[in-house]
């Protein structure tokens, strides 16, 4: 029997075939080399940064604490006669000036009393008059010797009591006067006028009891604040052992600050503050002015006064921009080192003036921390430092850095 003679196959088995993909795979990693990424090559090159180096320089110590606006004069618009209102005049929530007419009284039975009252004193000039002219008479018979003495006293104590008689209708009348001016009811200060409490038609009292609207003199306001009697004894203390330096009569700024955190733009001025600590809290009041010609702070509003109470000679700020907060929220700055490497430290801040914190503890003067480029330095990294200057934009600084 004739056998056929081919080509035989014979399947690898799996582990040899295992071994086959290892050993290409070697010998192709050693004929291309190492290879690195992008991110890996950038960073072993100093990054760019601006700096800046702290110096010890005069610091308000600042002070935050709650307070609420308060007009600066409020006035109650009340009627000072009884009668019917007929017409309110002004426009509610307007700007009303001192004298402008509000509501207007039912007029009629006062100039019926101011007529009445003129009549009075023109029959008691008359009653004058006539004894005026007894009394000449009295005295033209006196030089004549032909009355008797008595009849000439009769005449002057007649004349005297008319012309008490014509002072008093005279001042009746100007009662009369006044009151029929009084139902014109008019503003008693300049101010922003709130909503009218009565309608037309009401019956409003003389007795104080019917209060009409209210007015509140908003150009400048109040903010009045409250601080811990412990806490002003320390910054005394702090002064009088020469720590702190208090600011001059007057020149103590006073700023408020929003719930968002905004400032607001205009600074005021410390009033006064009170002579005696709230019992029940232990507290001492304040009170600080400021202008308010746009009308953005109104009565009631809540907002934290920030007060500078002393001045610390040889203190320290550092840029807001410069501060980082670890994974717990404390406040870190990157230190430049002797060998230029940045350095994280942990800081302690104050309040913020501006656009920095003052630093209580952590740093010293001399130092050198990172105010640009924060974000792109790790702990230990060599960095390639550029003076920071608020003036350049970012891409300014990170230009100069590079150069």
């Amino acid at each position: 029997m004739r056998r056929e003679i081919g080509t035989t196959f014979t399947p690898m088995k799996p582990l040899q075939s295992i071994r086959a993909v290892l050993t290409a795979a070697v010998c192709f990693c050693a004929l291309s080399g190492p290879v690195f990424s992008q991110e890996e090559t950038e960073s072993a090159a100093p990054v760019a940064v601006g700096v800046i180096e702290l110096k010890a320089r005069p610091v308000p110590v600042m002070s935050e604490l709650p307070g609420r606006i308060a007009a600066t004069r409020i006035s109650e618009v009340r009627a000072r006669v009884s009668g019917i209102l007929m017409e309110r005049v002004f426009q509610q929530g307007s700007i009303v000036q001192q004298g402008d007419v509000l509501y207007r009284i039912d007029p009629t039975l006062f100039r019926v009393r101011v007529a009445s009252a003129e009549a009075a004193l023109q029959k008691a000039k008359a009653v004058q008059e006539n004894a005026r002219q007894q009394l000449e008479r009295q005295k033209n018979l006196r030089r004549q010797n032909v009355n008797s003495a008595t009849d000439f006293d009769t005449a002057a104590v007649n004349l005297a009591q008319a012309e008490a008689d014509v002072a008093s209708q005279q001042a009746a009348l100007d009662e009369a006067r006044i009151n029929l001016d009084y139902t014109q009811v008019r503003a008693p200060i300049t101010g922003v006028i709130g909503a009218a409490l009565v309608t037309e038609g009401a019956l409003v009292t003389a007795d104080g009891s019917s209060n009409l609207a209210l007015i509140q003199k908003l150009d400048t306001v109040y903010a009045d604040f409250t601080q811990s009697a412990q806490a002003l004894m320390e910054l005394k203390q702090a002064v009088s052992e020469g720590k702190l330096a208090s600011p001059a009569p007057g020149q103590a700024r006073v700023e408020l600050v929003f719930d968002n955190g905004s400032v607001y733009p205009q600074t005021g001025k410390l009033l006064f503050q009170n002579a005696s600590v709230d019992p029940n809290t232990g507290q001492v009041g304040l009170r600080a002015e400021f202008p308010n010609t746009a009308g953005n702070l109104l009565p009631g509003m809540y907002v934290r006064v920030r007060i500078e109470q002393a001045v610390k000679e040889n203190g320290l700020t550092v840029l807001q921009r410069a501060v980082i907060r670890d994974a717990t929220g404390k406040p870190q700055v990157y230190v430049i080192d002797k060998e230029g490497n940045a350095q994280v430290r942990d800081v302690t801040l104050g309040a913020s003036i501006g656009t920095e914190w003052t630093v209580l503890s952590g740093l010293k003067p001399g130092e050198t921390v990172v105010a640009d480029g924060v974000q792109k330095v790790q702990p230990g990294q060599s960095v390639q430092s550029e003076p920071w200057s608020p003036d350049a934009s970012p891409s300014q600084q990170t230009d100069s850095a590079k150069e």
